[in-house]
């Protein structure tokens, strides 16, 4: 058996001569991991999981999934998958429970259709149509339809975007589930929480290249330092004179201040609290918080992920 699930190198998809979606990238998913691939909308994401799922053929560079190739594999290949789109469109006349035995006719082996309803929560409504579904509920079901064939490797695109905070910690619990008995996740997701709480490792690609590859705590040791301060107002503070103050590894302009990554908050602070004295300037704000991965996405890209 591989040891990797997902392995493509040099992948590039090109939509016409003037549109490149993916440039190059070169991922490695190991088996058993949840693995999580960030970027704004236009990285790449999207095309490089519809590749990876055999949904488009690349434009050229070399996928393996499970050890196979699309080219010649992909009827076993399709026994092994579960893919959630951005967007599920179900039969609304059928009831939840007839989506998921419809699901499971397309596999030769599977799990039973009620034991999937309970995995996400969706027992009770397994007589109910499936036009009647909360958004939440519905998404659910969508998971449950790419459970129910038993998969080796979840592809889950986006699942929670939209979705109530009880909703998403529901999905959060039944992708747990999954990764403990041993099976693989890769998953594309617009919130940091979701990804800092989910994955084992993250790569983040923008413009169809990947920029930086980790775990969520090497990504914000590494990139984003300890802490991140928030200062407010900005007017009148030089961002090159902040960046060099002692303790500070990085100063950006945000819509409510600058933000300065630090790696000594007790250093950093009254450095710079004498820098705007010096100066004659009054703080209205000064905050700060943990360095989470949206602050390594900003420092590496210039932008906030749901930009």
């Amino acid at each position: 058996m591989p040891a990797l699930a997902i392995r493509c190198h040099r992948l590039v998809k090109r939509y016409s001569p003037e549109v490149l979606a993916v440039d190059g990238l070169d991922l490695e998913v190991e088996r058993g991991e949840c693995f999580g691939l960030l970027g704004p909308n236009g990285a790449g994401k999207t095309t490089t999981i519809e590749v990876l799922e055999g949904l488009l053929p690349p434009t050229s560079g070399d996928v393996e999934v499970l050890g196979q190739r699309w080219a010649h594999d992909a009827r076993s290949l399709r026994e092994k998958l579960g893919i959630t789109l951005q967007e599920t469109h179900l039969p609304e006349r059928l009831t939840v429970l007839e989506v998921v035995r419809l699901f499971r006719a397309l596999y030769r082996s599977g799990r039973r259709p009620e034991e999937v309803l309970d995995l996400v929560s969706l027992g009770e409504k397994a007589r109910a149509y499936q036009r009647t579904l909360s958004g939440g509920q519905k998404q659910r079901l969508a998971v449950a339809c790419a459970l129910v064939g038993d998969p080796e490797l979840l592809f889950l695109d986006e699942p929670t975007t939209g979705l109530d905070p009880q909703s998403r910690r529901q999905l959060w619990e039944v992708i747990a589930s999954f990764r403990r008995d041993g099976r693989t996740v890769l998953l594309t997701t617009h919130y940091m929480d979701e990804a800092e709480r989910l994955c084992d490792r993250v790569a983040i690609v923008d413009r169809g290249k990947l920029i930086a590859l980790g775990t969520p705590k090497e990504l914000i040791a590494r990139v984003a330092g300890a802490e991140v301060v928030e200062l407010a107002p900005a007017d009148g503070l030089s961002l090159s004179a902040l960046g060099e103050l002692p303790g500070v590894q990085g100063a950006r302009r945000e819509a409510d201040g600058i933000h300065l990554t630090v790696d000594r908050a007790h250093v950093a602070i009254p450095a710079l609290l004498a820098f705007v004295e010096a100066r004659g300037k009054a703080l209205t704000r000064l905050a700060t918080h943990s360095a989470t991965l949206e602050d390594v996405f900003v420092t590496l890209t210039g932008r906030h992920l749901r930009d």
